[in-house]
């Protein structure tokens, strides 16, 4: 066990077979929104929101809607119980779970994925990802840079962001009154990878956390509160006894700007669940992880451009039946079915939404598991290879990407990098591809790095 394994005890995590209502988004008091809702989204306040939006090079009316929906599966997956299977292989390297076929001819899963086969001609299966520059944590891979690893000496990443701070720089929101970048995530820290030294306001939101701060408390019109006069009256009225930090003390264009993104009632109303219906919600899964997956939907359709999901910390960190995840049998098999169902969901639903072609899609954890299962009947941290998936985008699926040896340990073929994923990201996204963005010392550091390029077979 690595040494994060101490905080799988420390941490009350979510099981991601628990109900999902016990995990998301729950409305607060309208106090706490008061104090902590206008304060802003991640630390940042609203009206430094809405200055960076109005000083950006990027002009947000008419703009396209590229987005991102990435699936953290935390932990770690293992590529030959999921995507990768050798049936061939010696019994203390096969999977115990039989494979079967898919819409892709000659291509087969794991038997317990069966609404992804079912789907398989709309999705790439990269099953030669190089993860050696990765740990068990989020950094490398959320930030698809090499040069960003975990040091455990304070200085973590090096100072490079994740590509959904990129974006939140480079592209900003799909709609001025949504966020850019937002995680749904129980763990913060373990599954979440921020802004790195190119600065907090490009930091994700905490979706978990932000239902009902954009609620308008009892008594207030909204159609009332349109004119600057109006909100400066209002807002100064509720700041005597509520605002320390002097957040409200100045009311310029930006700060009314800001609440305008409150009084639009679009955060509020994308984080409304309760407007799907039950048939929409059971397509997802009314686990965690597919309920999370069905409000990044209604993020990126609401104007979200990066959306971070995990449906807990290292739950797919399955060294064995001693640890808390399980082994293979006892703890991978009932978990498979749950992402296979959230991506089959999503998929599905933003396709008839006429969503998916402007959706990037991609499922994948920091590395891959060993190809020899252990003593304990689990798989260990494996950083030479892991398998993703990739759906939509407007890019070429119903394809394998790259092969793995016979055993399932060692890339074979066309190795796809992090920075080739970053690349393709950015790409999709319109980001040119060669800018950067400047560091404390005033020196301009580069979106790609080692040579990243988009993924040929997918382009």
């Amino acid at each position: 066990m690595s040494s994060h394994s101490s905080h799988h005890q420390k941490h009350s995590e979510i099981s991601p077979f628990a109900p999902a209502a016990n995990d998301l988004l729950q409305v607060r008091s309208r106090r706490w929104f008061l104090q902590t809702g206008l304060a802003g989204f991640g630390g940042l306040s609203l009206a430094s929101i809405k200055k960076l939006q109005a000083e950006s090079q990027i002009e947000t009316p008419g703009r396209d809607r590229k987005a991102v929906i990435l699936f953290w599966l935390s932990g770690g997956p293992s590529q030959i119980d999921m995507w990768d299977p050798k049936p061939l292989a010696p019994p203390e390297i096969r999977s115990p779970f039989p494979d079967i076929s898919t819409k892709i001819p000659g291509v087969s899963f794991t038997e317990h994925l069966p609404l992804q086969a079912s789907i398989a001609d709309k999705l790439s299966i990269l099953r030669s990802v190089d993860c050696s520059a990765s740990n068990h944590t989020p950094i490398t891979m959320q930030a698809g840079n090499p040069l960003a690893q975990r040091t455990n000496d304070g200085k973590d990443g090096a100072g490079y962001p994740s590509m959904g701070s990129i974006t939140a720089k480079f592209k900003g929101a799909n709609d001025p009154d949504m966020p850019a970048f937002v995680g749904l995530a129980n763990s913060w820290a373990a599954d979440v990878w921020e802004a790195g030294n190119m600065g907090r306001e490009f930091s994700p939101v905490k979706g978990l956390e932000l239902a009902g701060k954009f609620k308008m408390p009892a008594g207030f019109e909204t159609s009332r509160l349109t004119e600057r006069a109006q909100l400066r009256q209002h807002f100064n009225k509720m700041r005597s006894g509520l605002d320390r930090d002097g957040v409200m003390d100045q009311f310029d264009q930006h700060t009314q700007s800001a609440y305008e993104m409150m009084l639009s009632g679009k955060v509020e109303a994308a984080f409304d669940l309760s407007k799907e219906s039950d048939e929409t919600k059971d397509l997802y899964g009314r686990e965690s992880v597919g309920q999370k997956a069905l409000q990044a939907r209604r993020l990126v359709e609401s104007g979200v451009t990066f959306v971070l999901v995990s449906g807990a910390w290292g739950y797919f960190d399955h060294h064995g039946d001693n640890v808390r995840w399980g082994g293979i049998e006892k703890g991978l098999k009932p978990l498979i079915p749950r992402v296979d169902r959230a991506l089959y969901g999503l998929v599905t639903d933003l396709e008839q939404r006429g969503l998916l072609d402007d959706t990037l899609v991609m499922m994948m954890g920091e590395f891959g598991r060993s190809p020899v299962i252990n003593k304990e009947a689990g798989r260990d941290h494996w950083t030479s290879v892991m398998s993703m998936v990739m759906a939509g985008g407007g890019l070429r699926h119903g394809q394998t990407i790259g092969s793995t040896d016979r055993r399932g340990g060692t890339v074979l073929t066309s190795p796809v990098r992090p920075q080739d994923l970053a690349a393709t990201t950015f790409q999709h996204l319109g980001i040119d591809l060669g800018a950067h963005w400047i560091d404390h010392q005033g020196r301009p550091i580069p979106i790609i790095t080692e040579g990243g390029q988009p993924i040929p077979e997918l382009v």
